[in-house]
């Protein structure tokens, strides 16, 4: 059992517990993009970005189309392993790439030392930015639209923020915004609700952890078990086939891969004195102006990223065009009403005006 499993249980991300293939000296480096009869079926790559070599895999069936870049989130669950159960629907209309970001998954295993020195949220969106740009120039793109979930909400911000002329609109479901106030409202709620279900051992958890913020590391993953629990009795689960991984993915060797990336990449995140990544982050202290479109798709259930705090910032941003959606029966990890919300944004809000750019 992983470190971080041992720690804190399940970390804030969009995934499961499954593996990111071992990387090897022979993967191919720097092939991404389209081939000479413009079709893209499926390519798998390392791709030199913030000077390492990252993963990346490409799915689509007409180079013509939006890409569609993912942040995933964690910081350290990719989405890579599940990307092709969860969003192949997806590949007739966007060109979708997903990237394992610095200290995750494949990216990770090809570049241990990683772990010598911090992450920070400045370096990591400076490596979304790099692969966005490389992205819009391999498919003939200006523009490329920006996606991010959970912890990749936040970095996705960071990138929009950084280059809006890369986007043509930005993407945030289960929004991250500010550690102190997404803390204290998630555990004001799950207090609350512990109370009205005379949980009294989930209560008494909660009077020994005090309320936020916390020294102790494991009491974030404490807090994600107990949050997965209730959202559990409120929310509509995901197909259970979209968490296991494709074939390439599962193997013994690719999933201590992955739990690698995920031990590290949790710890940068909490902090072991609960001084990590996440403490630092405050969205609403940021410039609160965006040159792009922004659309929140928030869970109604989710106790991670609650809806209160994400309408919150949503009401204090200003963008050109901005929409704030609330999904029932859906908490924090997503499921199909999710990406039917998403789907729709994409289709009837961001297509239009990509098309009447290009027209």
């Amino acid at each position: 059992m992983s470190f971080m499993k041992q720690v804190c249980g399940l970390a804030l991300a969009w995934g499961a517990l499954a593996a990111g293939p071992a990387a090897h000296a022979a993967d191919p480096v720097d092939l991404v993009g389209c081939g000479s009869d413009g079709r893209v079926i499926a390519q798998d790559a390392y791709v030199r970005v913030g000077g390492i070599e990252q993963w990346v895999t490409v799915r689509g069936t007409d180079c013509a189309n939006p890409v569609i870049l993912f942040v995933h989130g964690g910081p350290g669950n990719p989405m890579s392993p599940f990307a092709d159960n969860i969003y192949t629907p997806w590949e007739g209309r966007f060109t979708l790439v997903q990237w394992d970001q610095r200290g995750a998954g494949r990216t990770f295993a090809r570049s241990p030392e990683t772990a010598e020195g911090p992450l920070s949220i400045e370096r990591m969106a400076e490596d979304g930015v790099e692969l966005a740009a490389q992205m819009g120039r391999r498919f003939g793109q200006d523009r490329i639209i920006l996606m991010g979930g959970s912890w990749g909400s936040a970095l996705g911000v960071k990138m929009a923020r950084a280059r809006p002329d890369l986007f043509h609109a930005y993407i945030g479901s289960g929004q991250l915004v500010d550690y102190a106030a997404n803390q204290a409202d998630t555990y004001r709620r799950l207090k609350g609700l512990a109370q009205a279900a005379g949980d009294a051992e989930t209560v008494g958890t909660l009077d020994r952890m005090g309320p936020p913020p916390w020294a102790d590391p494991r009491a974030f993953g404490a807090i994600r078990r107990v949050t997965r629990r209730y959202e559990a009795n409120a929310a509509t689960p995901a197909p259970a086939t979209w968490w296991r991984a494709t074939p390439a993915y599962a193997t013994p060797e690719a999933e201590a891969a992955y739990e690698a990336g995920e031990d590290y990449s949790y710890l940068q995140f909490v902090g072991l004195k609960g001084d990590g990544i996440y403490s630092r982050l405050n969205l609403l202290a940021d410039d609160l102006a965006f040159e792009i479109p922004v659309f929140l798709v928030q869970g109604e259930q989710d106790l991670v990223t609650t809806p209160a705090v994400a309408e919150r910032y949503f009401r204090a941003i200003v963008a050109p065009a901005k929409a704030y959606v609330l999904v029932p029966h859906t908490g924090h990890d997503p499921n199909v009403a999710m990406l039917d919300a998403q789907y729709a944004i994409l289709t009837e809000r961001i297509l239009p005006t990509i098309r009447r750019a290009g027209d």
